[in-house]
């Protein structure tokens, strides 16, 4: 091995490496600050996860008073973590002109993450209701710790719940690092801008796709390879792309079967089903069955039909 060879070669590429690139410098944040952190919005989710399913992500606690305390522990490091990553996120806020000092920033940050830390029972009460959809609509499910603990709707929906209460809260960045963690695992893709109502449930999972404008109702089921997704963009007189409503609206007790495709600012009525393997960009009536046409069974002798 020439050893100086490989000095030079690794002395020249970490000196450019090292400048700034003009591209680089124009996706960064103005502010010189800490950028959020992958691994400690992870920490956070597992600190949701232990405080919203204490029983199963924590060593089993009965008794009420200790089962307190740990809750409390972990309260007390997720409003730490929490307001500081929002602080690193809020460096990518439209507006950030508004807060000038740090103490301004973690004064913001500080009351985004109280707000999230208040909604909490509301996330929980959301997600117990997933559990019981999902319980309920799948045969194969044979107690409720196998849903908590197994299917991979939990796992995106803990993190899309969390994720969606943020983007409300109007936190950068930071929900869509947790959405996509859940959606590098399990293959679900939530946007957190996407309305979900309780009683949620999504069978198997993979190749699902929920995006950003999209509205779903209460009891409403999908399964694997859904998409929820756009049809076409609108854009303004400069040519740039505007975010306006462009997924589809599904209101409540609609079951969408495996690979349909639902594109557009359209509507699902309450009470519908829509078949596997379906490309729709209408709406559809309440109590609507949206089936595929039955395959021609018809032989062919000596080449004919081709």
């Amino acid at each position: 091995m020439d050893k100086t060879k490989m000095n030079d070669t690794l002395r020249r590429n970490v000196a450019l490496l090292s400048k700034q690139t003009e591209q680089e410098v124009g996706m960064m944040p103005a502010t010189v600050a800490p950028l959020p952190s992958v691994e400690q919005v992870k920490q956070i989710v597992k600190l949701v996860k232990s405080i919203i399913f204490p029983d199963y992500f924590n060593k089993r606690q009965p008794d009420e008073a200790i089962r307190s305390y740990y809750i409390g522990v972990h309260m007390d490091e997720l409003a730490t973590l929490l307001t500081k990553q929002i602080a690193h996120g809020l460096q990518f806020c439209e507006d950030c002109e508004k807060m000038r000092t740090k103490d301004q920033v973690y004064g913001e940050a500080e009351r985004k993450a109280l707000e999230f830390i208040d909604a909490l029972p509301e996330i929980k009460r959301l997600l117990y209701t997933d559990v019981q959809a999902m319980f309920d609509n799948d045969p194969a499910v044979s107690n409720y710790g196998e849903v908590i603990f197994c299917y991979p709707v939990m796992n995106a929906m803990t993190h899309y719940r969390m994720a969606h209460k943020l983007h409300e809260l109007k936190v950068p960045v930071i929900p869509r690092i947790m959405t996509e963690l859940a959606h590098s695992k399990t293959g679900i893709d939530i946007h957190p801008g996407a309305q979900i109502g309780e009683y949620f449930s999504i069978d198997h999972g993979t190749g699902v796709v929920i995006g950003e404008t999209t509205i779903i109702g209460n009891h409403v089921s999908l399964y694997q390879g859904v998409t929820l997704g756009a049809k076409s963009f609108k854009y303004d007189e400069n040519g740039n792309m505007l975010n306006v409503p462009r997924h589809p609206i599904i209101e409540d007790h609609v079951t969408v079967y495996s690979n349909a495709s639902i594109l557009g600012r359209i509507t699902i009525g309450h009470d519908s089903v829509i078949g596997g393997n379906i490309w729709l960009t209408h709406s559809v009536p309440p109590y609507s069955r949206i089936l595929q046409s039955k395959a021609i069974d018809a032989g062919f002798q000596d080449g004919a039909g081709i």
